[in-house]
């Protein structure tokens, strides 16, 4: 819960506006403002306090503890310009907070601390517990010093100007290591604990036995995923408990699963209880992975607890994104983020070169040209397979003629893939030239060097039978300069020859151009491959010089 904050009218109008975009994310705090800080900062995760920062720091300095605490403050100043992260960057989240409040009031945000100005991610903002000495470590990023990666299991981290050796460290790892003075330790969550039990076993005897066995092994308890068990074991107040004094989920299977598991310790036990050989060994391993511990039992008399340890090694992450058009205006705040989440960055090089400002230090980027679609996207899924967090780039929307479809052939279910959508240039043309997308329409590619111009032509004349918009990519090229006529003269069988037809080239790039014409009128000559023809169907009209499809054909009955 974000908690809302104003003294002046000016501020409680742009506090409201703020809940009226969070309606359910916000609480606005009214009264005295003294007063409302400090319930706020008791009762919230976060604060946004529209108030000169000089007042917020006073309020706020009593009540801090600790930055693992504290809940992060932004302030917002008088006239709206500006959302500044105060208090709780890292822990408590100010600086994301600050540029989602900067979105959502048209406000500039401001960051405050070192790595986020430096577009660097905090090593205690990646989602993973982290012990060591962080500081030292993020100031020698910071400073350019060399700071080596130490992954000794894989996963998927963001992108960090790290070095194969340094006289500083980061290291992920789920052992039971003590960090050096000049070491961070990040711990993913990659060891999952099976957890068989008797009914009643009692959550003494469940903790004991899964801390005992995490230590005897070297292994962090901070890296533990989850505890898996058996159906019939989700409502064992034992396992329960120990689940979530861990603060993890309690994962369980059916006994019909977990009977089809290999597992090196069989017992007849469990199968006369609850229908499977195993339950530590079966439910740890269900997923995949390692068995770092086979099943062992707990040291009380009788022991009525048995548990078993898996390493399940972080998959890889492969986001296919769409940048849109070409405008930076028109690329998502979602496709900015995975930009920024990214370690490798896949693309075709003019396409990289439209946003390699937004990646952050330490981005592999892996980039090449036209043409070599099924490389990129193979290089993609291979970097992924490797346990990278890969993002995948292409223009428009990455799922329409572009790299998600490559991209999704060659990747399997051993990575997680992740779609971001973009603006496509049929929606950026359509904006500029009207609405001629207002009813039924459809993008067809008139490139035949993957599909046959048979099957193109068969999808033209089928939208020109059903009297759909048309709008057409890959229209024209120095190579292929007949397919557009034949394409337009399919449509004319169909459609009038004064049916409106729009051009737009270079939408929403500096150099855009756009221009009205019909179907008997325009010339096929005049279009390249960095157009998009949009021909508009019986109903389309060209009102006040722009290209209108009315929603439904009713209305232009009507009208005429």
């Amino acid at each position: 819960m974000i908690g809302l904050i104003a003294a002046t009218a000016a501020g409680a109008a742009a506090r409201d506006r703020l809940a009226a975009v969070w309606p359910d994310r916000t609480r606005v705090y009214e009264g005295p403002v003294p007063d409302a800080v400090r319930a706020a900062f008791a009762e919230c995760e976060q604060l946004v306090c529209f108030l000169a920062t000089g007042a917020v720091v006073r309020l706020v300095a009593p009540l801090l503890h600790d930055k693992a605490s504290d809940p992060g403050v932004v302030c917002v100043d008088e006239g709206g310009r500006f959302a500044v992260s105060l208090v709780g960057g890292h822990g408590g989240g100010a600086n994301e907070l600050a540029r989602a409040v900067g979105e959502a009031l048209g406000a500039e945000p401001v960051v405050t601390t070192a790595t986020d100005a430096a577009g660097l991610p905090g090593l205690d903002t990646l989602g993973l517990p982290v012990e060591g000495n962080v500081a030292a470590v993020s100031r020698a990023l910071l400073d350019g010093e060399a700071v080596a990666l130490r992954a000794e299991v894989g996963w998927p981290l963001p992108p960090l100007p790290v070095a194969d050796e340094g006289s500083y460290t980061i290291r992920v790892t789920d052992r039971l290591v003590e960090p050096g003075e000049r070491e961070a330790v990040l711990r993913p969550p990659t060891l999952v604990v099976g957890v068989g039990a008797s009914k009643g076993a009692p959550v003494d005897e469940v903790l004991g036995l899964v801390e005992d066995t995490l230590r005897e092994a070297g292994l962090s308890a901070a890296s533990v995923a989850e505890l898996a068990t058996v159906d019939a074991k989700a409502g064992e107040e034992g396992i329960v408990e120990a689940a979530r004094l861990f603060g993890v989920p309690l994962v369980t299977y059916a006994a019909g699963k977990l009977a089809r598991v290999e597992v090196p310790n069989p017992s007849d036990a469990p199968l006369a209880a609850v229908g499977t050989p195993s339950v530590a060994e079966a439910a740890a391993l269900v997923g995949g992975g390692e068995l770092l511990v086979p099943k062992r039992k707990s040291a009380a008399l009788p022991a009525m607890v048995t548990c078993a340890v898996v390493r399940r090694p972080g998959r890889g992450r492969l986001a296919v994104v769409g940048l849109g058009p070409g405008a930076r205006d028109l690329l998502t705040p979602r496709a900015k983020a995975e930009l920024r989440r990214a370690s490798v960055l896949v693309g075709l090089d003019q396409y990289v070169d439209q946003i390699r400002d937004l990646l952050r230090p330490g981005t592999r980027v892996l980039e090449s040209g036209l043409g070599a679609e099924e490389e990129r996207a193979r290089t993609a899924v291979a970097e992924a397979r490797r346990g990278q967090a890969v993002a995948l780039i292409g223009s428009g929307d990455a799922g329409v003629y572009a790299m998600a479809s490559p991209a999704l052939a060659e990747a399997s279910d051993d990575i997680d893939v992740v779609g971001v959508p973009g603006v496509t240039a049929a929606l950026a043309a359509g904006a500029i030239l009207g609405a001629p997308l207002g009813h039924d329409h459809v993008s067809i590619s008139l490139s035949d060097l993957h599909t046959p111009w048979e099957v193109i032509e068969r999808r033209v004349r089928a939208a020109a039978e059903a009297d759909i918009v048309v709008t057409f990519y890959n229209p024209r090229s120095r190579g292929r300069d007949w397919q557009l006529p034949k394409a337009l003269a399919i449509l004319a069988e169909h459609r009038e020859p004064a049916t409106p037809v729009g051009i737009v080239r270079n939408a929403s790039r500096a150099d855009e151009s756009s221009r009205l014409t019909t179907l008997a009128a325009l010339d096929p000559a005049t279009v390249d491959m960095m157009t998009v023809v949009t021909v508009g169907n019986t109903a389309t009209r060209e009102i006040a010089g722009r290209m209108v499809t009315p929603r439904g054909y009713r209305w232009q009955e009507e009208a005429r």
